[in-house]
């Protein structure tokens, strides 16, 4: 009796639906009731008249679409410009625009590595830096969380070229890294730093510049930061950040910014729009950092167990996956959009709601939530 290849799918999913990690697509409508503490939205910029105008305007002047990869028809004048100022306002000499986040970090980490290179990767990383370490072909060590002793002590002995990667702000608790620490122990070892700034870009640093900025990093010639347009800039698309030479050799040796099809131009119009209105608003970045906070101090002064945020998420830990899931729909039920996070997306296994502080919330918008959060958290 012949069986079907995809047979074990189905096997797959129950083992999914017993351990209550199934996930599932929810289509928004173009407005919405739900007051949103769930998207990546942090400067409240994605709906912006003036963003969304500058993406329409980008849209209806290049193009619905970029027609091509960057190094045949993808790049516009509008491309050099957007990477030019990308480049200024986080104070390095280059950057190089991709269609995503994620194919900028596997451009990143794949070309500035390979055979011989020693990889050591913070266990908390996002999965695209991941994705990166096992599609480099170089040794990855995986050290634990924030822990810059780790780093040099893999480092310590390695003969040959070696390149810490680090998120800047961890996606799943909201904590930063000790970047000052890391390029030390770098410099000590003439290892290269590369951080992802996705959740530090418009966030941290003077008016939003980003971590490396913050810790006095921006411009150095050891270090390489990654980007998306896609959280405080409410655009989409990624950027790489770093020396000329380093920028260079990505568009000579970067897979997925050679063989991708160039970030849309109203992407990179709205982008830009966003990048121009937060430089003449950088208050906007300090206002996201005071709504996480003012979250934080109301969820765990109700008792809640949450993780002192450095940036603009804030994650309060559930008892399990299935009640995690059970407190994303109550919190949804009452008018409150919530992120949730499960198994495999924590590598701890500590499901928890991932909230977003955006410097759009009112005070009585901050009030409103954390009420929501309180009185649906799961007892016992």
């Amino acid at each position: 009796m012949s069986r079907h290849p995809f047979d074990w799918i189905d096997a797959r999913a129950e083992q999914r639906a017993r351990a209550g990690l199934v996930r599932t697509l929810r289509p928004r409508p173009a407005e919405s009731p739900l007051l949103d503490l769930a998207s990546n939205d942090y400067l409240g910029l994605a709906r912006h008249p003036e963003v969304t105008r500058a993406g329409a305007d980008a849209c209806l002047r290049w193009g619905a679409g970029s027609t091509g990869s960057r190094l045949v028809t993808g790049s516009t004048e509008l491309h050099a410009e957007l990477e030019a100022e990308l480049a200024g306002f986080c104070g390095f000499e280059a950057a190089l625009v991709l269609a995503s986040g994620y194919a900028a970090n596997l451009a990143a980490v794949t070309a500035l590595t390979g055979f011989g290179t020693l990889i050591v990767s913070d266990s908390g990383n996002h999965a695209s830096l991941i994705d990166g370490c096992r599609l480099s072909r170089a040794v990855t060590e995986v050290v634990p969380h924030t822990d810059p002793e780790a780093v040099r002590k893999a480092l310590d002995g390695h003969d040959g070229p070696a390149v810490v990667i680090t998120d800047s702000v961890f996606s799943v608790d909201g904590d930063a890294a000790p970047l000052t620490e890391l390029a030390t122990a770098c410099r000590r070892y003439g290892a290269a730093l590369l951080v992802d700034d996705a959740h530090g870009l418009g966030v941290l640093g003077d008016g939003g510049r980003g971590a490396a900025s913050a810790a006095g990093l921006a411009g150095a010639p050891d270090v390489v930061c990654t980007a998306t347009l896609s959280k405080s800039l409410g655009s989409q698309g990624g950027v790489v950040l770093g020396p000329a030479r380093v920028i260079e050799h990505l568009v000579n040796s970067a897979r997925t910014f050679i063989f991708d099809t160039g970030l849309a131009p109203a992407a990179a119009g709205a982008a830009m729009g966003a990048l121009r209105l937060l430089r003449r608003e950088p208050e906007r970045a300090a206002r996201g950092r005071a709504v996480a906070r003012e979250l934080y101090e109301r969820l765990t002064t109700a008792g809640l167990d949450s993780v002192a945020p450095d940036a603009c998420v804030v994650s309060v830990r559930a008892p399990s996956a299935e009640a995690a899931v059970r407190w994303a729909a109550d919190c949804r039920a009452a008018g409150l959009a919530v992120g949730c996070f499960r198994p495999p997306s924590v590598p701890d296994g500590i499901s928890r709601l991932r909230l977003t502080a955006r410097a759009d919330l009112t005070d009585q918008q901050i009030a409103d939530a954390a009420r929501v959060i309180v009185t649906t958290a799961p007892r016992g």
